[in-house]
Formats: structure tokens, C-alpha cells, sequence
């Protein structure tokens, strides 16, 4: 069974700098992917960033590159996303998915987790 549970999220100041752990199992990684998504209240869902464990490819959405890096740690099944300088335009629930192989940037995600709520004051 997959399993993908995101960690991290919270209140915080725009200007913050939290990061967020998503821990998976139930597969192993080979030419596999684990990426975050974010859902804000009244908008759709859409991709933030995304790595390919085997390579480190990592691709982000225009609107925070620069801000957001996603890694993944040395036991694969771990991955991060540290976000700086938030914004309360970042307020979302942030989940972490898996996929497969990835088709660049953000293809190929079909296996979902719970989210974490972020919340950006102004």
C-alpha cells in the first residue's frame, strides 16, 4: 500500500520560512517522483515542485522559484520543501504525491496524500 504523509505545516508570518516533510512508503524508487501540490481555498489544484529521486531533476512552478527548493533526503522515501519569503498568496493545503516517472514538470502523479495546511498572515 502507498502511503505519502505530509508534516510541517502551521501559521506563519508572511516573510516566514517554514519547511515541509513528506514521508512515503509502500514503493520503492527507481525512475519514481514525489512532488508537492497545494489547494487554496476556491481555486484549483496545482503543482509547486517536483523531483526525480533517481536523478535530482527538480522542476518548480514560476510563481516560486527562487523562494521554494525541494530536496529529498538521503533515505529516499523522505522529501522536503523549504519555502522562504511566504507570502499570503501561498496560503494552501499542501500535499505531497508520487509518481511512477515523471513526465516533466509535473506529470505522471497518481498516487496522493493527505495535505498540510499552511497559513500566511499578513
Amino acid at each position: 500500500e502507498v502511503q505519502l504523509q505530509a508534516y510541517g505545516g502551521g501559521l506563519v508570518q508572511a516573510g516566514g520560512s517554514p519547511r515541509l516533510r513528506c514521508a512515503a512508503s509502500g514503493f520503492t524508487f527507481g525512475n519514481e517522483a514525489l512532488g508537492w501540490f497545494r489547494q487554496a481555498p476556491g481555486k484549483e489544484r496545482e503543482a509547486v515542485a517536483s523531483i526525480k529521486i533517481s536523478e535530482g531533476s527538480t522542476y518548480y512552478k514560476d510563481s516560486v522559484k527562487g523562494r521554494f527548493t525541494i530536496s529529498s533526503a538521503n533515505a529516499k522515501n523522505t522529501v522536503y520543501l523549504h519555502m522562504n519569503s511566504l507570502q499570503p498568496e501561498d496560503t494552501a493545503v499542501y500535499s505531497c504525491a508520487a509518481a511512477t516517472y515523471l513526465y516533466p514538470p509535473f506529470g505522471g502523479f497518481g498516487s496522493w496524500g493527505q495535505g498540510t495546511q499552511v497559513t500566511v498572515s499578513s
